[in-house]
């Protein structure tokens, strides 16, 4: 097992384009770490970068306490499970997790003996004569992190595993592998663009955002304080509400914090429908547009008056003027009602004009 660390880490094509900018990230080993972003952030780059598969422009990456920047991918003691599996299609499971074993020389009987207990490990046992045309795309997964598992590596690497499984099939796969890498207790680095499955999976989550790392930290950690309001719209679904924290109406109620702050935000959860106006909170007017109902909650979908306008959108963002609230059960204002909805002061997050900066009440 083994930390992984990336220093200042960046990556410069040709042509000038800067996909990765300076990132800095520490896995402790055993840790699971998720990078989560919306495509074309730098995640996948960066893994690859981890991987060896793209060279390093500047910065350093260590791999229990070796620098790796130069040393080729089979040598850096990690496995990678990819996207599409990548499974040789004339081999049968056994010899495609057995392969790579047999290109290091290693003798049949320890080939043997660590194949039978991966295969043990992801219930594999029953098909390991069957070849991958004959499995379930779950099934096909499960091989690929056979073949990864019986290397035995410092550090287990993850690209988008489950993007091509079903939704269903997606959580059981998800909570398989967390259960699996809390077994093996090996580092782990998990690519994602799903928030939900990064906020379930990840031990330490990195949340990025055009080659650069917005937040690091625990999962609820951030979801609970986001540090800027790209961080406030990608975490969560559905997203923050984000809004302008210098509107006439809310100015009035949030007292002097609303000079310092241009944003506010307010996650859907945190409304209540009610006639009051918590000391210190924040109530609004709204038409209810929409209703969806997903079952054990509903999401009451309401727009606010031209003068509440929101702030310039951000990634993941509501349309201006619209605000979503999430309320428990099946119960919910008729499409057309004017409604009022308050949060309390300590659901509320402030943030500075240009959304960089997260400033506490």
């Amino acid at each position: 097992m083994a930390n992984v660390t990336l220093r200042n880490v960046r990556k410069t094509y040709t042509g000038g384009f800067e996909a990765i900018k300076g990132v800095n990230v520490d896995v402790a080993d055993g840790q699971f770490c998720v990078l989560v972003g919306p495509s074309g952030c730098g995640k996948s780059t960066l893994l690859r970068m981890v991987a060896g598969l793209e060279t390093v422009t500047g910065g350093e990456i260590d791999i229990g306490g070796r620098v790796v920047n130069e040393i080729e991918p089979a040598d850096r003691d990690i496995a990678m499970v990819f996207q599409n599996y990548a499974l040789y299609p004339h081999m049968t499971v056994y010899n495609n997790m057995a392969y790579g074993l047999r290109n290091r020389g290693m003798k049949e009987a320890e080939v043997k003996s660590r194949v039978e207990e991966a295969a043990r490990v992801l219930e594999l046992t029953p098909m390991l004569e069957r070849k991958p045309r004959q499995l379930s795309g779950g099934q096909r997964q499960r091989v690929a992190m056979g073949r990864a598992i019986v290397r035995q590596p410092k550090v287990f690497l993850f690209d988008e595993p489950l993007s091509n499984l079903d939704a269903k099939l997606r959580i059981s796969m998800r909570v398989e592998i967390r259960k699996l890498q809390r077994r093996l207790n090996v580092t782990s680095i998990y690519v994602t663009h799903d928030q939900l499955e990064a906020m379930t999976l990840a031990d330490i989550l990195v949340v990025m955002n055009g080659g650069q790392v917005e937040q690091v930290g625990n999962p609820l950690a951030i979801y609970e304080k986001p540090a800027t309001t790209f961080v406030a719209s990608f975490i969560g679904a559905p997203p923050m509400n984000l809004m302008s924290a210098r509107t006439e109406d809310i100015t009035s109620q949030l007292g002097g914090s609303a000079g310092e702050a241009g944003i506010l935000g307010i996650r859907p959860e945190d409304f209540v429908i009610t006639d009051q106006t918590p000391s210190g909170g924040v109530a609004l007017g709204l038409t209810v547009e929409a209703i969806e109902r997903v079952g054990a909650e509903t999401f009451v979908y309401g727009s606010r008056a031209q003068d509440e306008q929101r702030v310039a959108a951000t990634p993941g963002e509501l349309p201006p003027g619209e605000v979503i609230v999430r309320i428990p059960g099946t119960q919910a204002p008729a499409v057309g009602a004017r409604i009022r909805v308050a949060a309390v002061r300590q659901k509320l997050h402030l943030f500075s004009g240009d959304g960089r900066t997260r400033i506490e009440a």
